[in-house]
């Protein structure tokens, strides 16, 4: 069955703190984000302002989810289940908060740890390395018209 990605509601909110707290690189639990200010709360007013967030559901399950800041042009998350990795699916949710972003800025941007598979990712859809942020991650960006992540998929 294909991979549907679509428009997060709050009945999803549950299983996106799911799919957050079971990957391996990146881990944060839930207690950790809620010093950050990410609840389930949050999440939800974020949902009620702006179609923000989008689900990857395979045969009912959500099995991955992305995260945008219209405001700031920020991919603020992107997350597949260790499980489902490999399949696309990231990269799908990815074409759509790109798609979103764009609509706002014409560069997009990201933060995370330069060593991670994330990284590598990232860069093999179009991102760039800007610099070093405070606190040690890396800030990359990609232009409108650097390609999409479908492209980057080729």
């Amino acid at each position: 069955m294909p991979t549907i990605i679509r428009d997060a509601r709050a009945a999803d909110i549950p299983a996106i703190f799911d799919v957050r707290t079971s990957v391996r690189e990146n881990h944060i639990s839930v207690e950790q984000m809620a010093t950050m200010g990410i609840t389930p709360e949050t999440i939800g007013q974020a949902l009620r302002d702006e179609p923000c967030i989008w689900v990857a559901e395979q045969d009912g399950q959500i099995v991955g989810f992305s995260m945008g800041d219209a405001a700031d042009g920020c991919l603020f998350a992107l997350f597949v289940r260790p499980e489902w990795e490999g399949n696309g699916i990231g990269r799908l949710l990815m074409d759509r908060a790109e798609a979103f972003l764009f609509l706002h800025h014409q560069t997009i941007w990201l933060q995370t740890d330069a060593t991670t598979r994330a990284a590598g990712f990232y860069e093999r859809l179009g991102w760039q390395r800007r610099y070093v942020m405070e606190g040690g991650d890396t800030r990359f960006e990609k232009p409108r018209g650097a390609g999409s992540a479908a492209q980057g998929a080729a």
